[in-house]
């Protein structure tokens, strides 16, 4: 339930119990960055930017499929959240704001994507600059009840455990961010998130982090003239 308050398909969390919320939950799948190509490449090439801006940009589901030509700039490499894909029980779609100010923002993406991007708006995405990005091979509007096949293939296909949700490649992202030494309002911007909870939750210290500062502050040790005298 709280997955479906961060995609924006609910306001609130119904299921919340005081005090249940102490209690060890499994930690979530995280990608490397070769298994997030390798999902990727095995969905058709028309979902193939879907996978890699969820992942290195963080984005919703919601937020994704909303997304129009407007949005993504090639120029300046960055890709701008206005909207968020909403689906009611009849099945009818619309794309609402973001349910808070800090909800549209401005991400940017690796230059490494840009090929991607290009290829994607000249084969893949509706036309008329503000049309969808992300549409069925029939030019229909993207839902997650037709997406959800063609993702367990890609999995399996690729594979990687049966137990990745596409929320886990933003999962994988915020993981990613904050090892790049990314700060707590960096994240949350990148999220966006008006609150740093979450964000916090991705900086806690790896084993491979803790190493990382370590040797960082060996070098900043010897690049000041300091070393152990070995005395006690």
């Amino acid at each position: 339930m709280n997955t479906a308050v961060d995609d924006e398909l609910i306001r609130r969390n119904p299921c919340r119990v005081k005090g249940a919320d102490r209690y060890a939950v499994p930690e979530r799948p995280i990608l490397t960055v070769p298994a997030v190509f390798a999902v990727a490449d095995s969905l058709a090439p028309r979902y193939r930017l879907l996978v890699l801006l969820a992942a290195f940009t963080t984005l919703r589901f919601g937020e994704l499929a909303a997304l129009r030509r407007r949005d993504l700039d090639e120029e300046g490499l960055t890709v701008t959240v206005r909207h968020a894909r909403a689906e009611l029980q009849s099945g009818r779609l619309f794309d609402k704001g973001p349910k808070s100010a800090a909800g549209v923002r401005t991400v940017s993406f690796p230059a490494e994507l840009l090929d991607d991007v290009t290829r994607h708006l000249e084969q893949f995405a509706a036309p008329g600059r503000d049309s969808h990005d992300f549409v069925g091979p029939r030019g229909g509007q993207l839902r997650r009840s037709n997406f959800r096949d063609d993702w367990g293939k890609a999995r399996k296909a690729a594979g990687v455990t049966s137990e990745l949700h596409f929320h886990d490649l933003r999962h994988t992202g915020n993981t990613l961010a904050s090892t790049t030494g990314a700060s707590t309002r960096e994240l949350m911007t990148r999220m966006g998130h008006s609150s740093s909870r979450a964000a916090l939750i991705y900086q806690h210290l790896t084993s491979d982090r803790d190493r990382a500062i370590a040797d960082r502050l060996r070098a900043m040790i010897r690049e000041g003239g300091g070393e152990a005298t070995g005395q006690e």
